[in-house]
């Protein structure tokens, strides 16, 4: 039996799917033959993934930012296959910036779409699955929400919000028979990672050369949702020593800034190797 098998026919909703993880996660997902609903702002690259499937995905061009466009979202997939299985909550965005560039809308739109947004789709996903007892929801944040980084630090408070929402939600949903599954990855190669590859901070941070595929999302997107997970990290074991750390952020502190000098020094040796 494939891997994929126990997704055939169930009905899958994807936000933040026109392009890196989203759009990675809704293609695997119509691969195993699930009917599959793809939400984001911009219906021509949702078409694009559309084009790409095995099989008919529903687009739904959706703001999430906005419940009512997102209410109408949920309404649309409940009327096209009568019913919501799975919710992977992707949509984020990302600006960096040192505490003296931190400019308070874009810290704004950050909160609007990695913590509101994601609060709106599980508040209307709940309306359709609550009546049923029985879904899961999978909230994709980041492993930024469990340690600070510059130059993160107002994309990291968003996602720190995000999985102190999580946590809370999931024991409250769990009552109603909704799963709720926490996928917490590291710096993967999308489009929105592209979008500050010359930020010479953020390089310094994350050379570009260490990006993750978002295969690795995805794969741990359906294991969250197949297995009913709490939380998986990706790469797997990474939020467990960011907890840890917790303990003792001194020491966090000495070794985010030798990873820094190591991560600069690899990114000055890869670039050396191409030139």
């Amino acid at each position: 039996m494939s891997w994929l098998e126990p997704f055939r026919d169930s009905v899958v909703l994807v936000t933040g799917a026109s392009s890196g993880i989203g759009r990675a996660t809704a293609l695997a997902f119509a691969h195993g033959g699930a009917h599959v609903a793809v939400a984001a702002r911009r219906k021509s690259l949702l078409d694009e993934v559309a084009a790409q499937a095995d099989h008919d995905i529903l687009v739904l061009p959706t703001d999430v930012t906005r419940r009512e466009e997102v209410a109408a979202c949920i309404d649309a997939v409940g009327k096209r296959f009568g019913r919501l299985d799975v919710v992977v909550n992707n949509a984020g965005v990302l600006i960096p910036g040192r505490l003296d560039e931190i400019v308070a809308s874009d810290l704004e739109r950050m909160l609007r779409v990695n913590l509101f947004g994601q609060l709106f789709v599980m508040q209307e996903a709940l309306r359709v699955m609550g009546p049923r007892r029985d879904g899961v929801i999978v909230n994709v944040a980041s492993l930024a929400g469990r340690r600070g980084y510059t130059p993160l630090g107002g994309y990291c408070a968003t996602k720190f919000a995000l999985v102190g929402l999580t946590e809370a939600v999931r024991e409250e949903l769990a009552e109603c028979g909704i799963h709720v599954a926490l996928v917490l990855p590291g710096v993967v190669e999308t489009p929105m990672v592209e979008q500050v590859t010359h930020d010479e901070d953020f390089l310094a941070f994350w050379p570009s050369e260490l990006n993750m595929p978002p295969s690795w999302v995805v794969w741990a997107i359906f294991a969250a949702a197949r297995f009913r997970l709490v939380e998986v990290s990706v790469p797997p074991g990474t939020a467990t020593l960011e907890k840890l750390a917790a303990l003792a952020p001194g020491v966090a502190d000495t070794l985010v800034q030798w990873a820094r000098g190591t991560a600069a020094w690899l990114s000055r040796q890869l670039h050396g190797e191409r030139s």
